[in-house]
């Protein structure tokens, strides 16, 4: 079984795709191409994936049963002791906001622009 998810990718990689796989979901496609066919298929999403983001999940003999690999994707598969993580950005945490921009309001754009 595999699976690809996109993410702001162009529609000709969607219609590239459903030719191997089929879309279940706007942007996410299952299958279950041979290996060489995965291997091809992910190699195109790479190349035409643009700004876009790109996720494979497949089956494979490991504790977990699949694997998966990321292209431009905030979160990385790491390895952690056999296990295959993925890693998500640190989050700045609840309490750390940036500040608004300065005169955001109306009453703050009434004075820049001398409205009263």
């Amino acid at each position: 079984m595999t699976v690809i998810v996109l993410t702001r990718c162009p529609s000709g990689l969607r219609g590239f795709l459903t030719r191997w796989l089929m879309e279940i979901s706007p942007g996410v496609f299952i299958g279950g191409p041979s290996a060489r066919i995965r291997e091809a298929l992910w190699l195109e999403v790479q190349n035409y994936a643009d700004t876009g983001r790109a996720l494979l999940a497949y089956t494979t003999d490991n504790e977990q049963g699949f694997t998966f690999e990321t292209h431009d994707h905030k979160w990385h598969p790491i390895d952690h002791e056999g296990l295959i993580l993925l890693r998500r950005p640190k989050d700045p945490g609840p309490g750390v906001a940036s500040a608004p921009p300065r005169n955001w309001s109306k009453a703050g754009k009434r004075r820049r622009y001398g409205q009263r």
